[in-house]
């Protein structure tokens, strides 16, 4: 995520940034439970959420004054890192299919180990550090944790897991590229290169003898809810509370999306969604590490900071 100037305000506007934020987060946690409730497999959902999400990207960005024109190269390297947007849900809407939201969602926060084991390859002299490494480890045995004692769902967890590595490496790829145009105009462009992916794949599928699916009256309704709230208005709000909240806060914050996910999916299904207490003892076993992480980083970049500053007084 790219980091934007953080500005001060007074405690009203704060408390006002702090709600936006949350319900961004519980607008991109309501993404499970609306996998569930549209009837389309995987593969037709992102093709329907990503192309009307472009659609609103790129109303968004004229009225926002961004020019769409991008120019070829850029515009070829924003719709193929959009292939990984695409691969990225597709999993995570297979995941909900073939598990449950709760697994789906359990599987999500491991994102940071991926990052952690991606940016190595992709920045020189970014090394992993002995806390990533530690975490990691934990991230790993809560994982097995969850799937001994829910082995049922393991190929939902397993897609899940997959989304997850597949998003890392969106993640690490669009550090390099996000600070260079609007984000409409980015967004617009990864959601047409996600939404050709889709369709690309549905072609594929159809060659093979399987017809794509047509959405239901009801699935319109949601497919607008999932690419026009969750998709358009929760970025667009998102990158806007970025101007007055620290990096760090959000990050925080933003790691309760599993939680919400969870939590909706239990009010709106009920039994279909209820796990075994081994379950949620290694969903939060990654929850806490995730939470954790930043907080324990920026403590040990202060201190490295002090230990510079008092060497630089001695001398």
């Amino acid at each position: 995520m790219s980091s934007l100037p953080v500005t001060s305000s007074s405690p009203a506007a704060s408390w006002g940034s702090w709600l936006q934020l949350h319900l961004v987060v519980l607008a991109w946690g309501f993404t499970g439970p609306l996998g569930r409730l549209i009837s389309l497999p995987p593969v037709e959902t992102v093709a329907w959420r990503t192309g009307l999400a472009a659609l609103g990207l790129a109303v968004v960005a004229r009225v926002l004054k961004a020019g769409l024109n991008v120019g070829g190269h850029t515009a070829l390297k924003l719709l193929g890192n959009g292939l990984l947007v695409g691969g990225h849900w597709m999993l995570f809407f297979l995941a909900v299919k073939l598990g449950n939201v709760s697994v789906a969602m359990a599987a999500l926060p491991t994102t940071m180990i991926w990052c952690s084991l991606l940016e190595p390859l992709f920045e020189k002299g970014r090394r992993i550090s002995r806390l990533e490494l530690t975490m990691g480890v934990l991230m790993v045995l809560a994982v097995g944790l969850i799937f001994r004692v829910e082995f049922a769902y393991w190929q939902g967890f397993a897609a899940g897991l997959g989304c997850a590595f597949v998003g890392a490496l969106f993640a690490v790829i669009n550090k390099h590229l996000v600070a260079r145009e609007h984000f409409a105009v980015i967004s617009c462009y990864q959601m047409a290169g996600a939404c050709v992916g889709a369709v690309a794949v549905l072609a594929g599928q159809w060659l093979l003898g399987t017809s794509p699916q047509a959405p239901q009256t009801a699935d319109w309704v949601w497919l607008l809810v999932l690419s026009q709230v969750c998709t358009v208005g929760a970025y667009a709000a998102y990158m806007d509370v970025l101007r007055r909240l620290s990096v760090f806060s959000i990050n925080v914050v933003y790691n309760l999306e599993p939680v919400y996910g969870i939590l909706l999916a239990a009010l709106l299904f009920g039994d279909k969604e209820r796990m075994s207490g081994g379950f949620y003892l290694g969903t939060g076993i990654i929850l806490a590490a995730v939470v954790v992480t930043p907080w324990l980083q920026a403590r040990a970049r202060f201190a490295g900071d002090r230990r510079l500053e008092d060497r630089r007084q001695k001398t």
